[in-house]
């Protein structure tokens, strides 16, 4: 059987094949609407279907957005995931997702690989990119945004989350509660010490920790971002004969991991042990006891993310304050840090 091709609607239609293409592509030009009932009608009985190949040739662009993010196991990049996937879908878009694990060479692999695809921009969950990248970005006129996390390295549009404010707010909280100090888990020796939420939540805490005049010598333990090694690290120090009071954990999957290893060594908590979180995955509210943790607005976070991956003259240079949007954060008072809500 021939393929139909767009020739074909318009001469069923009684139309011309741009008139065909203003109406699959809603533009850029208006269509009478009873013309556009034709054209409809004819895709219909033809049972035409674009070639998305063929029309991203002809355009430089697809309805594809690429999305890299670190590791889309972990909670806190699967929700944001699926809020980019959400925010994308209602702009008529996909997303291609890739997960870096971490690691650059791979990164960079996805980045190709998406570039290649005509993709209509890039949101970028990353460290930093290499130099390489970078110049691809640049070759391909690509549009990037940043999200989550400001590498040092990559001046472009970001969309981030107060989080040197949230870990203050949470780390204040605890010390609220009357412990002579807030322990933190932080981020490992690799973790970058800019632009990364991470540092970022150590830093908030250390601020909260001065402005308490209490010190934070010794009190910063290293550990990766997911709870499975976390909980291998929280069972050395919740161990030993001086372990803290009150915890603040830089995501909320090192404090499901800090939970676990307080109740496999029978610690109270929030009795004997205080804990708090960043991040307000759902699964933060069904932990025992639920954990108090920092939340951002992630769903507006991702419609941002996608409105300036689609918009012009994004690549402009604007005003630091132009090129970052951060959101606020807030606290999310649980029962992990000794409230009764």
């Amino acid at each position: 059987m021939a393929k139909v091709t767009r020739d074909d609607v318009a001469r069923l239609a009684g139309t011309s094949t741009a008139v065909v293409s203003y109406v699959i592509n809603n533009g850029p030009r208006p269509v009478a609407p009873a013309t556009r009932e034709r054209v409809l009608a004819a895709i219909k009985e033809l049972g035409y279907r674009p070639d998305r190949v063929a029309q991203a040739m002809a355009s430089r662009r697809t309805d594809l957005i690429g999305m890299i993010v670190p590791d889309a196991r972990q909670p806190f990049f699967a929700e944001m995931t699926h809020a980019v996937e959400q925010a994308a879908s209602e702009r008529g878009k996909m997303v291609l997702v890739g997960n870096s694990d971490y690691v650059e060479e791979r990164e960079t692999h996805y980045l190709r690989a998406f570039l290649g695809m005509r993709v209509s921009g890039l949101i970028l969950v990353s460290h930093g990119l290499t130099d390489q990248a970078a110049a691809e970005i640049d070759a391909w006129d690509a549009r990037v945004v940043l999200l989550h996390e400001r590498p040092e390295a990559i001046d472009d549009v970001a969309v981030v989350t107060d989080d040197v404010g949230g870990a203050q707010l949470a780390t204040r909280h605890l010390l609220e509660h009357g412990h002579a100090y807030v322990a933190c888990v932080g981020g490992t020796a690799e973790t970058p010490t800019v632009g990364d939420p991470v540092s970022d939540h150590v830093e908030g805490w250390r601020r909260a920790m001065r402005e308490a005049g209490r010190s934070t010598e010794g009190r910063l333990f290293e550990a990766p971002y997911n709870r499975y090694d976390a909980y291998q690290v929280a069972l050395g120090f919740l161990g030993g004969p001086d372990r803290p009071t009150a915890i603040f954990c830089s995501t909320d999957d090192q404090a499901i991991g800090v939970l676990r290893a307080a109740r496999e060594l029978r610690i109270d908590v929030p009795g004997e042990l205080a804990v708090a979180g960043f991040d307000d995955v759902k699964e933060a509210a069904l932990t025992d006891p639920p954990l108090t943790t920092v939340a951002s607005d992630r769903p507006a976070m991702a419609r941002a993310a996608v409105d300036l991956v689609l918009d012009d003259g994004l690549r402009v240079a604007g005003s630091r304050r132009e090129r970052l949007k951060v959101f606020p954060s807030r606290l999310v008072v649980r029962r992990s840090c000794g409230c009764g809500g």
